[in-house]
């Protein structure tokens, strides 16, 4: 084949493909099959892609995997920028953007938008007494409670007129789905939930500032944490031990632990402990007996992330033979209920997801007290009383 050949067969599939996108841009014929030029690449998220399509400015967000046991179910957002109109045979959401009213549904969305600048969007919310940002609950009287999953008050929704509603599925699609298609408003799947990596579950900061017509902020806010965070695990890697540590608390008859890849046994290799939970390679957690969890127990140093509980003296109410473990005996019992709203919200599950170098500082102030000065920010230690 000679070169003039290979030149003609290369500058026809150029002229195809910004033919195709042409096409998309001007009355939304053409197909999918030309948006595949990837905008942005997550190094730690799992389950999201941004994709263009030569010499266009709109992109698809899609979503892999958006709740627990999807399999291979794809959610997709179209962003329509400067006129340009999505394929023919796209089947997924076409938002214009940029949206000027949003909908979350979650308080880890509403931090995202804050940390993108984008928070002065916020229209309505679920539940809004669990909102611990300061910034926006200034303005809570402008931000309407449409209710929660499975008890939304669409009324309120749609007298809100919102372009963007952020949701999340947990065990299946959102319920809130058949009615948002009815109503012809488009939706974002954020699945920040499910990176089981502590920077995956941060960079969905980027897929929001992609919707949000704010790209630029999003990777500046997201770019200084993966350093910050490995700077912190770095010094952590070099203190002289690992402090076993137990997580959780019982519930009923059984401890539910985590797996080892999991987003919290992950936070406390990189602060530089040892988990103590038994071996388990799947994806899930698993119920441990309250004898093994009792063991376990007493073989740790530290304990974190004990649910509700407050005090020392309550845990002892609550379960007396655990008073006799090590880390009750010590006080090394610590929770995440640093900072709280008088509404019960817990603000380690709304900021705490786009800090994760914050939550790891805590972590090994926690392990290795000796390396961290400053104060905790999520976690205390549980007081006696």
């Amino acid at each position: 084949m000679s070169i003039r050949t290979i030149f003609f067969i290369v500058i026809t599939a150029i002229l195809s493909l910004l033919s195709s996108c042409r096409q998309n841009q001007n009355n939304g014929s053409g197909d999918t099959q030309a948006w595949n030029l990837r905008a942005y690449t997550p190094e730690y998220a799992r389950h999201f892609t941004i994709d263009s399509c030569a010499g266009a400015s709109s992109v698809i967000i899609t979503v892999t995997d958006p709740w627990q046991g999807a399999g291979k179910v794809s959610e997709r957002l179209f962003v329509c920028r400067n006129g340009e109109q999505a394929p023919a045979d796209f089947d997924g959401q076409v938002l214009q953007s940029p949206p000027r009213r949003v909908v979350a549904m979650s308080s880890t969305h509403i931090a995202m938008l804050e940390a993108i600048g984008a928070d002065s969007t916020l229209a309505g919310a679920a539940g809004t007494a669990y909102i611990n940002s300061e910034r926006v609950r200034s303005r809570l009287d402008s931000i309407s409670d449409i209710g929660y999953e499975g008890n939304v008050n669409y009324e309120r929704l749609t007298a809100l007129d919102p372009d963007l509603v952020l949701l999340y599925g947990i065990n299946g699609s959102s319920s809130m789905v058949p009615r948002l298609k009815q109503l012809g408003i488009p939706y974002l799947y954020v699945g920040d939930y499910l990176e089981e990596s502590p920077l995956g579950k941060a960079e969905w900061m980027v897929a929001v500032a992609e919707a949000m017509g704010c790209r630029a902020r999003g990777d500046s806010a997201f770019a200084p944490i993966p350093q910050r965070y490995k700077d912190i695990a770095t010094r952590a890697a070099a203190a002289s031990t690992r402090p076993r540590v137990m997580l959780n608390a019982p519930y009923a008859d059984a401890w539910m632990l985590p797996p080892e890849g999991s987003y919290a046994v992950q936070l406390i290799n990189d602060a530089g402990g040892e988990y103590a939970g038994p071996r388990n390679n799947t994806n899930a957690s698993a119920p441990v007996g309250s004898e093994e969890a009792y063991m376990l127990l007493d073989s740790s140093d530290k304990w974190i992330n004990v649910g509700s509980i407050g005090s020392i003296d309550e845990l002892r109410r609550l379960y007396p033979r655990l008073s006799e473990t090590s880390p009750v005996a010590k006080g090394e019992v610590y929770n995440n209920t640093l900072r709280y709203t008088p509404g019960g919200g817990n603000d380690y599950y709304e900021s705490g997801v786009v800090h994760p170098d914050i939550i790891l500082r805590d972590l090994v102030k926690i392990l290795h007290p000796e390396l961290v000065n400053e104060d905790f920010v999520y976690y205390c230690r549980l007081p006696e009383k």
